[in-house]
């Protein structure tokens, strides 16, 4: 039976370093963490630079020692070696020895995961061929890409059939073809039952990828939750309005809302966006916009997207 413990649990967790020599100042890089991850799913880790979000993996990993608070991964608590050998990891800026081709860096790095070079050999080439490497295993590392490195690097994480795979920037410099191969990838691991803890800056990766996602500013976790939890969360979409009209004229019939945004979106149309979060508000528009002739062509609230979502919640810490 697949336990439904979740695969990482944090609990008021704290991390403070110490700075300078003389004059020393405290730095509180994760203040009172708390989350949960569920074992099976994608869960994205959001957050601007110096939100903690590397400090918190290193200490998921055992690289860093926590100052208070409690993390467990897979059960047992963070740094075990029990656990570390059921964790799948790329690292952010990871560097794999050039010398290397891609089937021997396959085989150096299974070696440190307790494989059998035997059974590296064995899997190296469906690894390779998953991640888009095929034909490029014999190549040394030196002439790989930025982006073949991250796909090297992927399968080195899940070459030996890890439970859980944490990803720090796994898309890194990788194009739009291997960023949608890599989703691909990820996917079939999730629905193979591997947990997968994603920390990434590419919010549109995300969102078309992950089930669920914890915002960090500050070293604490502002919001969890789905996408769709977290965008609905923020203030009321605004509502666009696409007429036919020049711009002097559309203002004045907006006159009194908030948030208004006038864009050209073709000859003689215009996509104005305005805050409207009451249905009478939008009806006295629309009578607005018939008094003074303007044809309405569409209307209709516009998508949040994470991003959306993320800078807001951001803002709001700040």
């Amino acid at each position: 039976m697949v336990s439904a413990e979740p695969v990482i649990q944090v609990k008021y967790l704290k991390k403070t370093y110490r700075e300078g020599v003389i004059r020393r100042r405290t730095v509180n890089a994760l203040a009172g963490v708390s989350l949960e991850v569920p074992r099976g799913q994608i869960y994205g880790l959001l957050g601007p630079n110096g939100a903690g979000k590397t400090t918190l993996i290193k200490i998921l990993l055992g690289i860093v020692r926590k100052t208070a608070g409690d993390a467990t991964v897979l059960g047992v608590p963070a740094g075990d070696v029990s656990a570390r050998r059921r964790i799948g990891y790329l690292p952010e800026n990871h560097r794999i020895p050039r010398h290397l081709t891609g089937r021997t860096a396959l085989e150096y790095y299974g070696c440190l995961s307790g494989l059998s070079v035997g059974e590296v050999r064995r899997r190296s080439p469906e690894l390779l061929d998953r991640v888009g490497l095929k034909g490029r295993e014999r190549d040394r590392v030196s002439g790989y890409s930025k982006g073949m490195q991250q796909r090297l690097g992927l399968a080195q994480a899940m070459l030996h059939k890890p439970e859980l795979i944490i990803l720090d920037e796994p898309t890194d410099g990788v194009d739009p073809v291997g960023r949608k191969q890599i989703r691909e990838v990820l996917k079939g691991l999730a629905d193979e039952g591997t947990s997968i803890f994603l920390n990434s800056h590419l919010l549109q990766e995300i969102e078309l990828i992950c089930e669920s996602v914890a915002i960090l500013s500050h070293g604490a976790v502002r919001k969890t939750g789905s996408v769709k939890e977290l965008t609905a969360a923020i203030a009321e979409s605004p509502m666009v309005f696409r007429i036919a009209s020049d711009p002097s004229t559309a203002e004045n019939c907006f006159t009194g809302t908030s948030g208004m945004n006038i864009v050209q979106s073709g000859p003689g149309v215009l996509d104005v966006s305005v805050s409207v979060p009451d249905q009478s508000d939008v009806d006295r528009l629309v009578d607005s916009l018939r008094r003074q002739n303007i044809s309405l062509l569409s209307m209709k609230r516009k998508d949040l997207t994470l991003e959306d979502a993320f800078l807001e919640i951001v803002r709001e810490a700040e």
